[in-house]
């Protein structure tokens, strides 16, 4: 399993409801992230995203790339909350240690309504 695999996978699961088996299959015991909304570690993060999943079960997640360099992994998304809602473009960046995720960054922009540059998010 590659490391691009595993940042893809846990995001996908995370998207459907199953944050606890992400976190249980992806993620060391060593966990820490930057979500200036959450507290740093793992199990506020995975409840947050559970908490998320219960509130938008509709919600998706379209994966655009995947770029892994040495330890790290950029994934760059469409995540949507519900069928109408235009969405977020946001940036994942995964560090991992002995194939698990130990460090977690997130980064997003709203999809706007209308959008001068002709070139698009995505």
């Amino acid at each position: 399993m590659t490391k691009k695999y595993i940042a893809k996978d846990f995001l996908k699961l995370a998207a459907k409801g199953h944050s606890h088996e992400a976190f249980r299959l992806y993620v060391s015991k060593d966990f820490k992230h930057h979500n200036v909304y959450f507290k740093g570690d793992a199990n506020t993060l995975m409840l947050a995203m559970e908490e998320s999943s219960r509130q938008n079960p509709n919600k998706t997640i379209e994966i655009h790339h995947a770029i892994a360099d040495k330890d790290l992994v950029a994934v760059h998304s469409h995540v949507k909350q519900n069928a109408n809602d235009s969405g977020v473009a946001v940036v994942h960046i995964f560090r991992f240690e002995s194939g698990k995720i130990v460090e977690l960054w997130d980064l997003g922009q709203s999809v706007p309504a209308k959008m001068i540059n002709e070139n698009g998010m995505f």
